[in-house]
């Protein structure tokens, strides 16, 4: 069971590797409003500071998050190419700082240990994709978390959910947000993980009404309530955790996050996750022990493995349908190209030879319902645009006052005897003039019919023979 999530990583980055998007695997789906406390719950089951943070929308791309455990013993660690044919090994620094590491998919094989580049990385990403004016786009960001304290996991943190615009964000951007989240939700084969502030009322909570949108019956839906410890004095989560608000068939897990203050003064999740600990004894001791940052971990795990297995059947055939597709597909095109210069060369003087031959008549596929190549051409010069020549008249627009005033302009103080050759360039210039827009369309023409012709001789130039 735990080696199937490293399967379905592995399925994911062949897929984003080649630009496919027609599997739908299972996954974590994190929404959330904004500041309902995401970006916590994510850095608690990483258990590092890894996440951008600041105000307004902060994510702004989807973020598919990959945890992958490994064994704390073992330095040495396989790392497959995205090609799948070649296996690097690479040697993990000794000591804490080699125990746990990321890596993006953009920057192939770079090794970052530092958790603070981590972050300043997806800061630099989101911002060359999506701007730096509070835009989102659709264009995830893949991290790969290797930690041995860290469950096999694939989430994806999706931007938070906004009302208002704020700064210079655009209008509209709620409908985006909620368009984004949809898309990543309505795959029927991810777990949404639906985040909601327990501040807040749970019957207000819009991560749940976007999720109950495309679960109805809540068979994929885990909610999570965090900032436990910010309620109202005399009030607690107890009806809530227990389900009695709003029930989730997946469950409620309650969290505890940590404070502004404590991410400032360096607080580490570790003692985050201590302290939570000591809060739920304390405060919810009968369900202490299903709540929390690391029983929500082993759920998310638990889950997710079982999705899995329940997807994997459907998943199979419809690979090895694609598979065959393509296979046939592949197949069509022939045997494998050995010179590839020539063949090269061999195509193009064949498309040049069939593209003159279309031209001038002579091409063996010759149209019989209408005119084409050479011919529509003639067609557009000899009658579209010899009968707008003649119906334009060449005298339009200019009078003898005209003729008379272009003269005496032309002379000056001195009676001409013969017309000045100025005055007659002046008014045959402004009546060549009126032939451009003519010209211009006729130009146009032959240029569609040229982008014509490409398109019919590359229907039969491009074979090799």
């Amino acid at each position: 069971m735990e080696a199937l999530i490293p399967v379905i990583n592995k399925l994911q980055d062949v897929f984003n590797t080649a630009g496919a998007d027609i599997i739908q695997l299972p996954q974590i789906a994190v929404v959330g409003t904004q500041s309902s406390g995401k970006s916590s719950v994510l850095e608690a089951l990483v258990g590092r500071d890894l996440l951008p943070r600041g105000t307004g929308v902060v994510t702004r791309r989807p973020l598919i998050l990959q945890l992958v455990h490994v064994d704390p013993e073992d330095r040495r660690k396989t790392n497959r190419l995205g090609n799948g044919n070649d296996t690097v090994l690479f040697y993990v620094p000794i000591g804490v700082d080699g125990e746990e590491w990321g890596k993006f998919l953009h920057t192939k094989n770079k090794i970052y240990t530092d958790f603070d580049e981590i972050r300043l990385e997806i800061e630099a990403e989101t911002e060359r994709v999506s701007g730096n004016n509070k835009g989102i786009t659709d264009e995830p960001i893949h991290l790969k978390i290797f930690s041995p304290h860290v469950v096999n996991l694939t989430l994806v943190d999706l931007p938070g959910i906004t009302k208002v615009p704020v700064g210079d964000q655009p209008k509209d951007i709620e409908v985006q947000i909620k368009d984004l989240i949809v898309k990543h939700i309505s795959n029927p084969n991810s777990i949404i993980l639906a985040v909601t502030a327990a501040n807040t009322d749970m019957a207000t909570s819009e991560a749940l009404k976007v999720a109950r949108e495309v679960d109805p019956d809540g068979r994929r839906t885990l909610a999570v309530v965090t900032k436990l410890d910010l309620m109202d004095a005399g009030t607690d989560a107890m009806d809530v955790l227990m389900g009695r608000v709003i029930p989730v068939k997946l469950g409620l897990i309650g969290v505890v996050n940590r404070s502004q203050l404590d991410i400032n003064n360096k607080k580490t999740v570790a003692d985050a996750i201590r302290d939570e600990y000591a809060f739920l004894q304390k405060k919810y001791p009968s369900l202490a022990n299903r709540n929390g940052t690391k029983y929500l971990a082993r759920t998310l795990n638990r889950l997710l493995m079982h999705h899995i297995r329940d997807c994997l059947p459907e998943l199979k055939t419809r690979i090895n349908v694609l598979a065959a597709q393509y296979q046939s597909l592949l197949s069509s095109y022939g045997e494998p190209v050995e010179d590839q210069s020539s063949t090269l060369l061999q195509l193009i003087t064949k498309f040049a030879a069939e593209y003159c031959h279309t031209i001038e008549g002579t091409a063996k596929y010759i149209e019989t319902t209408e005119l084409c190549g050479g011919a529509r051409i003639c067609y557009i010069f000899h009658e579209t645009f010899g009968r707008t020549l003649e119906s334009v008249d060449p005298l339009g627009g200019l009078t003898t006052i005209d003729v008379l005033t272009a003269i005496r302009n032309a002379t000056g103080p001195r009676p001409a005897l013969f017309v000045p050759e100025v005055s007659f360039e002046l008014l045959v210039k402004r009546q060549v003039k009126r032939l451009e827009d003519p010209s211009l369309r006729c130009v146009e023409l032959v240029h569609e019919e040229m982008q014509r012709i490409i398109q019919h001789c590359s229907n039969y130039s491009t074979q090799v023979d």
